[in-house]
């Protein structure tokens, strides 16, 4: 029995209407179909290369593709981010995500991207603190020492940092509006680097992450403050946070995955539930800690929250402080 034509157009364009959602669905099913490419901002043995490549190797086992970890640095991520902005939305090229891209958002006057439109979040995967820390023959202990002399010595306390505008520089500029100090920043390429001086007592202080000073402070040779998150370090849980000190004081180093927008949300959640996966992982977990940072499982809402959240936080510091890039 023939269909009426009207009967026949709305089978057919109910057919037509799926097909989309149908294509979707069939691309999330054979993702990856390929090899992926992961952006990563910065260089070869890096931080974010080594954390990079820790999460490639979990995903490439868990997805049957290789997950290739490709490093384009320059311009605080800036190209990469670009780069990936750009790509097609097929979840083959994905990027490495860290808190300088938040940071950027306010710090750059012109990019060739919106970050928050161009990159959809995937997962975060790790978290983790800065240190504030002295060399031991500075006569300060404590944050509110550290304050109180900055007070009484306005203008002539050091404190290293890596270059303007990095998270241990906006770190810094926190410290400065909450506590109402002057203090003089010193920058350095990075704040690892800064360490030598510090040692040497050519700056009184330093901020960096945990991960660069961590075996100068178990010998003795740092000695931590306070740490920059909300809660204590697993690394140095003896050492006070600085919301002790300054209430709701918060600062911190993170990294996860991002994709270019419009990327099937099928494929999304595909890539976060295998990040998670590895995130609950007990050998992954035991390398994030040595790299200085706690898990940061969650849905890709989760993770878009911190990023919204961290560059509306930046953001004003940057304002207030008109911190202008180099």
């Amino acid at each position: 029995m023939k269909l009426p034509r009207r009967r026949t157009f709305l089978h057919l364009a109910a057919g037509a209407a799926a097909l989309p959602a149908v294509s979707r669905i069939a691309r999330a099913q054979t993702y990856p179909s390929r090899p992926v490419r992961l952006i990563v901002g910065y260089p070869p043995g890096t931080t974010p290369d080594i954390l990079a490549r820790l999460m490639s190797q979990w995903l490439s086992e868990r997805l049957g593709q290789p997950f290739v970890v490709e490093n384009r640095p320059g311009a605080a991520s800036n190209i990469a981010t670009e780069s990936v902005a750009r790509a097609p939305a097929d979840g083959h090229t994905l990027l490495l995500i860290t808190a300088p891209n938040a940071v950027n958002v306010s710090l750059y006057e012109k990019l060739n991207f919106d970050f928050l439109r161009d990159i959809a979040a995937v997962s975060g995967v790790i978290r983790g603190p800065l240190v504030v820390e002295v060399s031991p023959s500075f006569a300060v202990k404590t944050v509110p020492e550290l304050i109180a002399n900055a007070k009484t010595n306005p203008g002539k306390i050091s404190i290293a940092t890596a270059g303007t505008g990095s998270v241990s520089h906006l770190t810094v500029e926190l410290l400065k509006m909450r506590a109402g100090i002057d203090i003089v920043r010193v920058p350095y390429p990075s704040a690892a680097s800064a360490i030598p001086d510090v040692l040497a007592d050519r700056v009184h202080a330093l901020v960096d992450p945990i991960v660069s000073s961590i075996e100068h402070i178990r010998a003795g040779r740092l000695r931590p403050l306070a740490v920059t998150t909300a809660i204590r370090s697993e690394a140095l849980p003896d050492v006070p946070v600085m919301g002790d000190f300054l209430p709701g004081y918060e600062a911190s180093a993170w990294a996860g995955f991002g994709a270019p927008k419009n990327t099937p949300l099928q494929i999304i959640d595909k890539l976060n539930k295998e990040i998670n996966a590895g995130l609950d992982d007990s050998k992954i977990k035991a390398r994030l800690s040595d790299l200085g940072g706690t898990v940061l499982p969650g849905s890709p809402a989760d993770f878009r929250k911190l990023i919204a959240d961290e560059i509306e936080k930046w953001g004003q510091v940057i304002r207030a402080a008109n911190i202008k890039p180099e």
